[in-house]
């Protein structure tokens, strides 16, 4: 079930969304799977700000010997950009890595599906939306299933894989067996909310900051109680502002709309950082004030 010669069909990859996800995940699939791989954002400056953070990361592993300038080169002549779904190359297998929001994605997949062969495979990196929905607005949604990465994508070694109602067998063994060609572990979960590691870990996360709110204690002493108190490498509130405050609450506000559980209702401290613009490491302040090292 988990290989499939179909993979060695599988060539060319499109990456919609041109972030700090979607240029992780074109990255290894070039470097790793030594794929063609093509970024698609509408946002020409993003196209530029990602391949230079793409440059910056090759730039970093040749430096610290993990391969030669001319494996980089290699790595930079397989990629390619567009602006829009209409104007890409033809791909095997599409992932779009855009923001957590249901109605743009299927948008994206409903724009896939006329632009592309019936053979080509359509993966979302979705953290939490469900892959059934996401599916339904494509036109074979047996072609569509979820593949979610974690980030840093280059760095960590698991993906989530997760079936929609509609996905076929094929297309789950060849998405599986493309995610162990990019170097990853793969787990299987069931399309609900959360799917494994938001279920366990965006909850865990929103009491931190529920702690926080309530004065239980100082943001410091929570996330050190948790680091050298249970041995994870950093504290729920250091790694809620690496993932993004916004996308912490995006992940709640699904968990606790299609779970209907108050267990999973964000914390208010948490929508008011959202509300002032402090995302965390990427806008310079979150939970802690990063200004000092932008």
């Amino acid at each position: 079930r988990l290989m499939s010669t179909s993979v060695d069909r599988i060539k060319n990859v499109c990456v919609v969304g041109a972030g700090q996800m979607g240029i992780g995940i074109g990255l290894v699939a070039a470097r790793v799977a030594k794929l063609n791989v093509q970024f698609i954002d509408s946002s020409p400056a993003q196209l530029t700000k990602g391949l230079e953070f793409l440059d910056k990361l090759l730039v970093k592993d040749v430096a610290k010997g993990r391969y030669t300038e001319q494996v980089r080169d290699e790595v930079k002549s397989r990629i390619t950009t567009a602006t829009s779904i209409s104007q890409m190359s033809s791909a095997d297998f599409v992932i779009e890595a855009v923001s957590e929001n249901a109605d743009l994605k299927r948008k994206i997949f409903a724009e896939l599906s006329n632009q592309l062969p019936p053979s080509t495979i359509l993966a979302t990196n979705t953290s939490s939306i469900s892959i059934t929905k996401i599916a339904s607005a494509a036109k074979l949604p047996e072609k569509v299933i979820g593949m979610h990465f974690m980030n840093p994508v280059p760095v960590m070694k698991l993906v989530e894989i997760i079936p929609g109602l509609q996905t076929s067998e094929e297309t789950l063994s060849t998405t599986l067996a493309l995610a162990q060609k990019m170097g990853k572990t793969t787990t299987m979960s069931q399309d609900v909310p959360g799917f494994i590691a938001n279920r366990l870990l965006m909850p865990y996360i929103n009491e931190a900051v529920i702690a926080l709110q309530e004065g239980i204690a100082t943001k410091e002493d929570i996330d050190t109680t948790m680091k050298l108190g249970t041995n994870n490498p950093m504290g729920p509130l250091t790694l809620a502002d690496f993932i993004g405050l916004d996308t912490c609450l995006a992940i709640m506000k699904v968990l606790h709309t299609e779970l209907g559980d108050t267990k999973y209702r964000p914390a208010v401290l948490l929508q008011k950082y959202v509300d002032a613009g402090w995302l965390g490491v990427k806008s310079g302040r979150g939970i802690y004030d990063y200004s000092a090292k932008m």
